[in-house]
């Protein structure tokens, strides 16, 4: 797997070595030694920090437990630039095997240089503000925190195959592993529309325990008849905990283009907690370039956010791939290869309903995210999710997009999009599995007048999207409440599903890769506030085969 070695080699951690002698962090772009002197944190000719801890400041340090970023020099004054004593003191934290505490009452100011603190010990942020500038930036693509794992990945020699629903691994596993493989020889989501690619490689990752058994929960999802290339991440067991924070960015004012800043909080490790965190944004023109995720999720599992208030980014318009104005995604969190990450009461600083603002989250690669107890304006999967949950929560305007397999529950929430779930239509509008939807009210287009329908998407079943393109199987929907008060005089009522297809209205239309489509919808208990009943779609030939049944 490229990026993580390629990451390995950037951020390894700081090797410990005897306290007298100077050690050396290159991939961390660190120095430390510990001589007689003054504590100090210098930048040598390359660009490294050179950081001195003196033996007797060492000794306090492990004395008081933890490291302190005015202990390496922060001012926490809100404009002198205290990154490299913050990248210092969580260099020096991961040596020593330290946590790491924000000083109350400090307001770190965070330029735009070229430093990433990397942290590998509890954090606690407190209430302390840290004021990220991104209007001059040497390299947006540089997260100013990276959460990172001491264990090293390794390739998994000698398997060269993979089945679906595969159960084992034949190989060697030092514990519970996270293992990401791809066929660099077949393509997927070839994306259609305005951002139309020619797809990605074929990637998978899953779990495995020590034995090779492969998690059930999130099982294997294509077969691999070749693999070009495998790697195995070990998992963290002891769970890592980032408290806190006051995060303020502002935005920068770059041209407005796929030019994705990533200027926030990278996870890549396993078994994290960030409790309690905050990240507003200010600044934003009248053009800039989208984001990437302050938090921003790859290669990991078992991540836990709460109590965390995040905000959404305005969004700007460019051109995209097929030569005609788009707008682009600009994204608060940004997911991507992650299994099994919840986030819990957590919300947005803006109006979940303001279209002036994109949806705050992407997805790509995941499986089993969970939103429970939220307030956003979107929860959307690009390129696939196996096993969504959203519950006890609240959505905007983008309410809910995904595309993926498993099983999609939506349980006990308000969501106001255009449709109860749309099926993202640039990847296919495809679902391989079943929806099940419960105690939820729906807000057809935030109470915009709309006629409403619970299912949308589209596909022309003219397009290769690099796998055969499914409606979910089944379709559970249980004491449903929609209120489609605000709706047109023509009103015939909500839809169950949207008009996928307005050509094909008979058998003379002929698909060249057909869209599978539901076999079954089971009702029970669905009311309207305009009192007309659930009908199938505005185009009834596609439905004419799935089973509606209504259960008093």
């Amino acid at each position: 797997m490229k990026y993580l070695l390629s990451f390995f080699f950037l951020y390894a951690f700081v090797s410990l070595l005897p306290a007298s002698a100077q050690e050396t962090a290159p991939h961390e772009n660190v120095l430390i030694s510990h001589e007689q002197g003054e504590t100090q944190v210098k930048v040598n000719e390359d660009g490294a920090l050179a950081v001195n801890v003196s033996p007797e400041d060492l000794r306090k340090f492990k004395s008081q437990g933890f490291v302190r970023y005015s202990d390496l020099g922060a001012k926490g004054d809100g404009k002198s630039d205290d990154m490299d004593a913050i990248a210092a003191a969580h260099a020096l934290a991961n040596q020593q095997d330290l946590p790491v505490k924000a000083d109350e009452g400090y307001s770190y100011y965070i330029s735009g240089k070229l430093r990433t603190a990397v942290i590998q010990t509890d954090t606690d942020f407190g209430t302390a503000e840290f004021i990220i500038d991104d209007t001059e930036v040497v390299d947006r693509t540089k997260h100013v925190f990276l959460v990172s794992s001491t264990l090293k990945p390794f390739d998994l020699k000698g398997v060269t195959s993979l089945k679906r629903d595969q159960d084992k691994i034949k190989a060697d596993f030092p514990g519970p592993c996270l293992v990401t493989v791809t066929d660099a020889n077949v393509r997927r989501y070839i994306r259609y529309g305005p951002n139309q690619n020619d797809g990605s490689p074929q990637t998978d990752i899953f779990i495995v325990d020590k034995d090779g058994n492969v998690d059930a929960d999130a099982p294997i999802i294509w077969d691999f008849d070749q693999i070009t290339e495998i790697t195995a991440l070990p998992m963290d067991e002891d769970q890592l905990t980032i408290r806190g924070g006051r995060f303020t960015t502002i935005a920068n004012q770059d041209e407005s283009k796929y030019t994705y800043y990533s200027r926030g909080i990278a996870i890549r490790r396993s078994n994290v907690l960030l409790d309690g965190l905050e990240h507003r944004v200010t600044g934003e023109g009248e053009q800039g370039a989208p984001y990437g995720g302050f938090l921003n999720f790859r290669d990991c599992a078992y991540v836990t956010v709460k109590n965390t208030v995040l905000t959404g980014h305005k969004t700007y318009r460019t051109i995209g791939s097929a030569g005609v104005p788009v707008s682009m995604g600009s994204y608060d969190i940004s997911l991507s290869r992650s299994l099994n990450v919840s986030f819990e009461h957590c919300s947005q600083t803006n109006d979940i309903n303001d279209r002036t603002y994109w949806g705050i989250m992407g997805s790509n690669f995941c499986k089993n995210l969970i939103l429970d107890h939220c307030t956003f304006s979107r929860f959307d999967a690009h390129m696939g999710v196996a096993n969504a949950t959203v519950k006890n929560s609240t959505l905007g305007h983008m309410g809910i997009n995904a595309i993926g397999t498993g099983t999609f529950l939506v349980e006990n929430s308000t969501l106001n999009g255009r449709t109860l779930i749309n099926l993202r239509s640039d990847y296919g509008s495809t679902w391989e599995g079943e929806f099940i939807i419960r105690d939820c009210v729906f807000i057809p287009a935030g109470g915009s007048t709309t006629s409403a329908s619970l299912i949308g998407g589209s596909n022309s079943g003219q397009h290769d999207f690099g796998y055969t393109t499914y409606m979910p199987e089944r379709i559970v929907i249980e004491n449903l409440h929609i209120d489609d008060s605000n709706h047109p005089e023509d009103y015939q009522g909500p839809a169950i599903f949207g008009n996928f297809n307005p050509a094909m209205t008979d058998d003379s239309y002929v698909e060249k890769y057909p869209h599978v489509r539901t076999k079954e919808v089971i009702l029970k208990n669905v009311t309207t506030e305009s009192g007309k009943d659930l009908r199938v779609s505005d185009n009834p030939y596609l439905f004419e085969d799935v089973e509606i049944r209504r259960i008093d």
